[in-house]
């Protein structure tokens, strides 16, 4: 049992690496920073960011920081993180994203923030990732016009690893693709 679990959780991870290869996401090891995935100079996705490591985000060319996180959920930081990120020069943008019930007017205050030429290129993060890849799924779909199988990719080589939030992205993306 060890076994076969040990090599489904390899054959994952090779997946994971080969999407993100193939999708131009490169993952990297920042302190202070969990699961820090970036797309050249476009954007970066990540998880849980210490307050402290906004000076870092700023060092590696990041205009802005949107932070996805409730305040209520353990270890945000929310102020402390505003305060960082203004001392380190960078916007920072707080759109808390409630997983279990989204407000739909998020997703377009998120196209809002990361398609505004002074938040580019933007630090995208949330806990774990999840749903800073979800959102930027949508804006791919939305914005750059791409399919979903291609933004899904992309969105779980960056960390989207909830079938829920994948199913959102995807009715959010549909719902905007039929507005007049």
């Amino acid at each position: 049992m060890r076994v076969s679990s040990l090599v489904c959780g390899v054959l994952f991870l090779s997946t994971m690496v080969v999407a993100a290869a193939q999708s131009g996401i490169t993952k990297t090891s920042v302190p202070g920073i969990v699961n820090f995935g970036y797309i050249g100079n476009t954007v970066a996705c990540a998880g849980a960011t210490a307050p402290a490591a906004l000076a870092e985000v700023r060092k590696l060319g990041y205009a802005s920081v949107i932070n996805l996180r409730l305040a209520s959920e353990p270890g945000s930081e929310i102020e402390a993180s505003a305060v960082a990120a203004k001392a380190a020069g960078l916007r920072f943008i707080h759109l808390p994203f409630n997983a279990s019930s989204p407000d739909p007017m998020l997703v377009d205050k998120f196209i809002a923030a990361v398609t505004d030429p002074n938040n580019q290129p933007a630090f995208i993060h949330c806990a774990s990732a999840n749903r800073a890849a979800a959102l930027w799924m949508v804006k791919r779909m939305v914005v750059d016009k791409w399919d979903a199988e291609r933004a899904a990719a992309e969105a779980g080589a960056l960390g989207m690893t909830s079938p829920a939030l994948k199913t959102y992205a995807m009715e959010q993306a549909q719902a905007r693709r039929l507005r007049p």
